[in-house]
């Protein structure tokens, strides 16, 4: 099945994702950037990944305006985020990226990876530290909170080439 893997990644681990998935699957990859330019006619399945920020994917507007010109293909969305792969807010998250109509049409999985202060934007930074900060000054954290502060408090790398299985699992069948 000719594949392609497309990516938007801002501080790299969408990208590390991407290339894995592609190398695995033996997939083109390319940068959305790139992607837009090109005819995507020939390709039978379109793996997208993007970054989440806030609860959102990145660009996955550009996605789902593809969704009826890409019909009859297989078409998976895989989103990378900071959260660990047990997080209770992936699954609420997944589901509300997509509409009931076009859950039928595309599947979707999340990749945890991490946070990469030195990669990021200045104003991405500056929402981090007003996050942390916010968590600091809470008198009575729970538990949740004093971990996510940990966790937040400064870059980490949770990336694993295991959370691209599920993903290599369903272009085969």
């Amino acid at each position: 099945m000719k594949t392609i893997v497309i990516y938007n990644s801002r501080t790299g681990f969408t990208e590390r994702y991407a290339k894995w998935i592609a190398e695995a699957a033996g997939a083109d990859c390319m940068a959305l950037s790139e992607a837009k330019k090109r005819d995507l006619s020939t390709y039978e399945a379109i793996v997208f990944g993007g970054w989440v920020c806030a609860g959102g994917i990145s660009k996955l507007s550009w996605f789902k305006g593809n969704l009826d010109r890409w019909a009859g293909r297989k078409l998976i969305v895989f989103c990378v985020g900071a959260s660990p792969m047990d997080s209770p807010d992936i699954a609420p998250a997944l589901r509300r990226a997509f509409a009931d109509s076009e859950w039928a049409k595309v599947k979707a999985f999340y990749c945890p990876g991490g946070l990469n202060y030195e990669k990021m934007s200045l104003s991405s930074r500056l929402m981090m530290k007003m996050f942390r900060k916010t968590l600091e000054a809470k008198k009575d954290k729970t538990e949740d909170q004093r971990e996510m502060l940990r966790i937040i408090s400064a870059s980490y790398d949770i990336s694993d080439r295991k959370y691209i299985q599920p993903i290599l699992d369903c272009l085969k069948n």
